[in-house]
């Protein structure tokens, strides 16, 4: 209906050039919107006000024009002028009732185009530390990055996952003798504890696990336990392998898979942070100063120089992040998306100087970030901070536990990833209308109720006479929800191109509103088999959809609830 609109504009345009009304060289974008408010009609555009002061007419007068220079169209009802020059277009019910078909049709494949053509993209998302259990932030994390890629593929991008492993540093030293301390029976009271050793329970599961001799399979190794409390390297090997396999689990019990696991370790052992530093000496960007080796990231954009290795010989944090994005720029990735949170935002700035510095023709701004902010845990409107497994902080399988994969994915992904969240532990559980989860779903499984009781009462659903009849959805419940059905393609394209999952799950509460609407205001088990036919063929368009929303998402859509 949208399209229909904008070309009968086009054709208006082009009418109002020819008679001079319009400059011959104007071709405005035309943009065309769902209206918020039905009494306007279903459809409006600004096309007047925009054109108003280089046609030199007032806009209310130039909307005239171009409404008495529309097409005929069965697909319009009627075409009405609002306050300054706003067009509003009401549809057909006819022509509005054809996204019916038109879902039904194209079934899993509403919604979804091939907008970006193939084109390789990399997502980088969680590339948590493996020092511990997945936290909160890293499922926050997780959510929105996987419902991007979904986003991304759904609208003809091909996505590469990827999981970057920050195996090196002072964090796996540190993790190695935490896992040490406790396999010598040394706890963090205890005399001779690591002064920045771990103390969460998983520690002591690691250290037992070592001691038994146990094997480890992880993604990209096994690594057998050698049971020497006095083996510090085969501590590290270990408790790495122990806890990536952990992560693993988490995320697949999470619907999360990566199709790439980039450790950090390699990029000193294939020598590519070496490299990266010596091509910024040659480049010039580069100085010596107190002992320490400067990038001199004013020249790109940031506020101050930064230490790129230290006088201890040690490179700074960011310089591994340097050569890890320059790798992805020579995989070939032209777009790559960070998803991480709020507290790299400081290093957004230093990463991309650092690639400009290198003067490898990267594209200034590359690459994208999506930068999510902290989640506060709630139960009985107490924050929660504690976690069993992991001594201080909630983890993602601790919501999983207690709400479910569907409800966690679900509340991490459905607010804007800059925004704070707090996740009510009690809502999320709840089966009422105030869980937006339970709300989505379970307007899916009414419509399989539904149809479950045409079923058993005899009335088999006739496919050809619902295509026939949809001419007859005329009450506004209705029109409205085929209106919702048919914004479904634009809200993916708008979503992936955003960057922003939660429109998704805005768009499926709203649809899951005005079909709950329908569902109160209009009897569907009528005994006119005609008009019983449309709407239950309006039904199981909902559905569809609700179920291609949901799959975005990575949330199931149940047929019971």
């Amino acid at each position: 209906m949208k399209e229909t609109i904008v070309a009968l504009l086009e054709d208006a345009l082009e009418s109002l050039r020819q008679q001079g009304v319009l400059p011959a060289e104007l071709a405005p974008a035309i943009k065309v919107d769902p209206t918020k408010d039905k009494a306007h009609g279903d459809y409006a555009t600004n096309l007047a006000l925009m054109l108003a002061k280089p046609a030199g007419r007032k806009p209310r007068e130039l909307a005239d024009a171009l409404v008495d220079a529309l097409p005929a169209s069965q697909a319009v009802s009627r075409v009405e002028i609002a306050g300054p020059g706003f067009i509003n277009f009401f549809a057909a019910t006819d022509a509005a009732a054809q996204v019916v078909r038109q879902v039904l049709d194209s079934g899993d494949a509403y919604g979804r185009s091939l907008t970006g053509q193939g084109q390789k993209v990399q997502v980088e998302f969680v590339s948590a530390n493996p020092t511990g259990p997945l936290h909160v932030g890293h499922g926050r994390g997780a959510a929105i990055g996987d419902c991007l890629c979904r986003l991304l593929e759904a609208t003809g991008y091909d996505v590469t996952r990827e999981f970057y492993y920050n195996d090196a540093g002072a964090q796996i030293t540190n993790l190695a003798l935490s896992v040490q301390a406790r396999a010598k029976g040394i706890g963090p009271e205890d005399e001779g504890w690591p002064a920045d050793g771990y103390r969460g329970g998983y520690i002591v599961d690691v250290a037992n696990a070592y001691l038994a001799g146990e094997t480890v399979h992880a993604d990209d190794r096994h690594v057998t336990a050698q049971a020497d409390s006095n083996d510090l390297e085969a501590i590290q090997a270990f408790a790495v392998a122990y806890l990536r396999r952990e992560q693993d689990l988490d995320l697949k019990a999470f619907g999360v898979n990566f199709d790439v696991y980039y450790l950090e370790s390699s990029l000193y052992r294939d020598g590519k942070v070496e490299a990266a530093v010596e091509r910024l000496i040659e480049k010039g960007h580069t100085y010596e100063q107190d002992g320490a080796l400067w990038l001199r990231t004013t020249d790109f954009g940031d506020d101050k120089d930064r230490v790129m290795r230290k006088t201890d010989g040690q490179y700074t944090y960011f310089l591994p992040d340097v050569a890890y994005h320059l790798d992805k720029w020579r995989r070939g990735f032209t777009t790559v998306i960070d998803e991480q949170g709020a507290d790299h935002h400081s290093t957004v700035t230093r990463v991309r100087a650092g690639l400009q510095a290198l003067e490898a023709g990267i594209p200034q701004g590359w690459p994208d970030y999506v930068l999510h902010q902290m989640v506060m845990v709630t139960r009985s409107g107490v924050e929660v901070k504690l976690s069993k497994r992991a001594g201080s902080y909630v983890t993602v399988r601790d919501l999983i536990d207690e709400v479910g994969r569907d409800a966690t994915r679900f509340f991490l992904a459905a607010r804007r990833a800059d925004s704070q969240l707090t996740f009510d532990i009690d809502l999320a559980r709840s089966q009422s209308n105030d869980n937006p989860v339970y709300y989505v779903q379970y307007a899916h499984a009414r419509v399989c109720s539904v149809e479950r009781r045409a079923q058993s009462d005899g009335l088999t659903f006739d496919h050809a006479q619902a295509m026939d009849s949809l001419g007859r959805l005329e009450a506004d419940q209705e029109k409205a929800l085929m209106n919702r059905l048919a914004r479904f393609p634009d809200a993916v394209a708008h979503a992936a191109a955003a960057r922003e999952p939660q429109q998704i799950a805005q768009y499926l509460h709203d649809l899951a509103a005005d079909f709950h609407t329908c569902y109160n205001a209009v009897k569907v088990m009528v005994e006119d088999d005609a008009l019983r036919n449309a709407r239950l063929a309006l039904g199981l368009a909902t559905r569809q959809v609700l179920r291609n929303g949901l799959e975005l998402m990575g949330v199931g859509a149940p047929e019971e609830m």
